[in-house]
């Protein structure tokens, strides 16, 4: 069972980093359309919602970052038995968090609390 919540949550998590690569485009050309069309992305990307959904990719970011070496341990043959994979799990879930709130507390300290 928890190997396939896991494994469901991998693939939810890699189609909202698909989705969340629209957002990281529509920056990338406002920066090359000029300091109007930057000054309007970073007034639409500074709002609470959009802080929510970056907050919410940082974490799938973290989590599929995790999983993946997982599968990638499996893929070399490491770790099939019942308590190395639960054990495993419970290390991608405790890497996701030590990661996501070391991102996180990155992301305000560089880019300011209020920003």
């Amino acid at each position: 069972m928890y190997t396939m919540v896991l494994s469901i949550s991998h693939r939810i998590t890699g189609v909202l980093l698909s989705l969340g690569s629209i957002l990281l485009t529509y920056w990338l050309f406002a920066v090359a359309l000029g300091p109007e069309a930057y000054a309007t992305a970073q007034g639409l990307l500074s709002s609470g919602f959009a802080k929510l959904v970056w907050a919410g990719l940082v974490v799938s970011f973290c989590y599929h970052l995790a999983n993946g070496l997982r599968h990638l341990a499996w893929d070399c043959g490491w770790g099939f038995e019942k308590r190395q994979a639960r054990a495993s799990g419970w290390g991608v879930v405790a890497v996701t968090v030590v990661l996501s709130l070391a991102a996180l507390a990155a992301s305000l300290h560089f880019l300011g609390a209020g920003a």
